[in-house]
């Protein structure tokens, strides 16, 4: 993972610890789950927006629209 060790992992762990507070992490790790699922959930909608307008385009266009 990134190139990082146990040991380094465990100092970052323990430095967020000595910033943040036991009481505020639980906190912020449901604000950055709640981030991360809402930033998938628009590249999905983005994904299938493309999908979308990738199938419109290639169809044939309407008699309708010949005429227009």
């Amino acid at each position: 993972m990134f190139g990082l060790g146990a040991q380094e992992l465990l100092l970052i762990l323990l430095i967020i610890l000595l910033l943040f507070g036991a009481k505020k992490i639980p906190e912020i790790a449901r604000g950055l789950g709640k981030s991360v699922a809402e930033f998938k959930k628009g590249a999905r909608d983005l994904d299938e927006e493309m999908k979308k307008e990738g199938t419109e385009k290639r169809q044939p266009p309407d008699k309708q629209n010949l005429a227009g």
